[in-house]
């Protein structure tokens, strides 16, 4: 099995619309497909449809009912804060070594040619109240697949994230940056093309609006 962690650089740079997008793109070519967001914050536990989790069961072609949320995002908070802010919210004491175990328990018992573990928020964005993304990334180390944006200021971002994933001994498999909706953002094509001179042999891989034919390249 094939497993990659899918990791932001910034948050709500795209990281489950590209998860979805690949996952869909994989099952069209025939291979059997599982996604795990460990943990999830914002949801309305009782309108989760259009949720994170909810995306990735569509994309994997599963059902949506209270069995299927509970196995792809076990750990789901109501408030649009950070997992443990969200959780500290709720009365709950959310830990790295928990969600840790939830996703090795998940890539064990997966039975799929290819596997998403997905976190939330950017990188350096706080998961539990003793660790960030990056330290859940570690303690997997599976091979990363970075999400970024395209908005002004986002060169940084996204090369500042990749710096921090490779200083971590992580394996990042491409960069995939997301095209900007504002139509002053930078040009794209000339931002891909920057990120590709300064990524260092990371692959850059540019996720056009309305366009899902770059998920090909990941397969």
């Amino acid at each position: 099995m094939r497993a990659l962690f899918v990791a932001g650089a910034h948050t709500d740079v795209g990281k489950t619309y590209v998860g979805c997008v690949l996952l869909t793109a994989a099952r069209t070519r025939g291979l059997r497909v599982a996604a795990f967001k460990p943990v999830v914050s914002g949801v309305d536990a009782a309108d989760w449809v259009d949720s994170d989790p909810g995306r990735l069961l569509a994309a994997m072609g599963q059902p949506l009912t209270d069995e299927t949320l509970q196995g792809v995002s076990p750990l789901r908070f109501a408030a649009p804060l950070s997992p443990p802010m969200a959780a500290r919210r709720e009365g709950a004491d959310l830990r790295l070594g928990t969600l840790a175990d939830l996703c090795r328990q998940a890539l064990a018992r997966a039975q799929a040619d290819l596997m998403l573990v997905e976190g939330a928020g950017g990188v350096m964005s706080p998961l539990a109240e003793d660790g960030l993304n990056l330290d859940l990334m570690a303690a997997l180390g599976l091979p990363v697949l970075l999400v970024g944006g395209s908005y002004l200021g986002s060169m940084s971002h996204n090369l500042t994230a990749l710096q921090v994933v490779r200083a971590r001994g992580l394996a990042v498999e491409a960069l995939v940056v997301s095209q900007d909706a504002d139509p002053s953002a930078p040009d794209f094509a000339e931002t891909l093309a920057d990120l590709r001179r300064f990524s260092s042999g990371t692959p850059v891989v540019g996720a056009a609006r309305n366009a899902q034919a770059w998920a090909a390249d990941l397969l």
